[in-house]
């Protein structure tokens, strides 16, 4: 599994799954829809620790540059 996210990719991932947190932790999504977001949160967490998004694969996506240093 090679990474194929920069950290720019990594960084707006967490600030992401952080609002939706936010959102949750103060009550103002509800239901099904506050579940779909934890999950989304979640994924994004996963796969900012990780470096490697699965969805990316299959349309050959890769926003870690070609330096090696992101």
């Amino acid at each position: 599994m090679k990474k194929n996210m920069g950290r720019t990719d990594q960084l707006l991932r967490l600030l992401a799954a952080a609002n939706i947190a936010v959102l949750l932790v103060a009550g103002m999504v509800k239901g099904t829809a506050a579940v779909v977001l934890a999950i989304l949160a979640a994924v994004f967490v996963i796969t900012t620790f990780v470096g490697f998004c699965p969805a990316y694969v299959p349309f050959g996506i890769s926003t870690k540059g070609k330096g090696g240093k992101s």
